[in-house]
């Protein structure tokens, strides 16, 4: 256990940034477990607001700082590649 003041705090700091980036990690696979399932079910409509959110949930976590930026870029590719081929 810290001693030091700001070694307490830093503690204290880690543990609320550790439960938002915990918060919208959730959020984020939340969405897009919703859009493959209704890639899933065929549903075109559904997929299509579905990955509009989804896009925008990847770029939020990586304006937070949660993900990389190379990792939302691919996620977004490879769920745009199944939303084509769901039209297709």
């Amino acid at each position: 256990m810290a001693n030091i003041k700001s070694a307490k705090k830093r503690i204290r700091v880690i543990e609320t940034k550790t439960h938002r980036n915990k918060i919208i990690k959730s959020a984020l696979k939340t969405t897009i477990k919703k859009f493959e399932s209704a890639v899933v079910a065929n549903n075109v409509d559904e997929a299509k607001t579905a990955f509009l959110n989804t896009a925008k949930a990847l770029d939020m976590a990586v304006s937070k700082g949660v993900i990389h930026k190379n990792k939302a870029a691919r996620k977004k590719s490879r769920l745009a590649s199944k939303l084509k081929a769901l039209n297709a």
